[in-house]
């Protein structure tokens, strides 16, 4: 399977995610923002959109490009979560503080797959 295919579905599915299963997604949405359900679906179209976007040839860089700006646009959740990891009993607090790394390598993941 291609780089860009196992990306686009790997972002499908992540997309898909946030609709079928929204809240685990609204719990680490920080406390700041509002209308928390509606950011949750928000990145979801999001990811689905840059999922489905690699897939295809002609938008393979834009979607690249969106997949990271999505990417970075939801770092803040990541960090809420491992700041406020007792909110978060279920996870271990160092596998939170490891979540935030993670953003990185699956931006070098969308670099390397779609835009080197």
């Amino acid at each position: 399977m291609a780089p860009h295919t196992r990306l686009g579905a790997f972002f499908l599915f992540a997309g898909t995610m946030h609709f079928l299963k929204p809240r685990p997604y609204v719990a680490i949405v920080p406390e700041a923002l509002p209308r928390k359900r509606e950011l949750v679906f928000a990145s979801g179209v999001a990811e689905l959109a840059g999922g489905a976007g690699v897939l295809v040839p002609g938008t393979r860089r834009l979607a690249g490009w969106w997949l990271i700006a999505t990417l970075l646009a939801i770092f803040p959740a990541n960090v809420n979560m491992a700041v406020n990891a007792e909110r978060f009993r279920l996870v271990p607090e160092p596998l939170l503080w490891l979540r935030l790394p993670l953003q990185g390598a699956l931006i070098a993941w969308v670099w390397h797959a779609v835009l080197r």
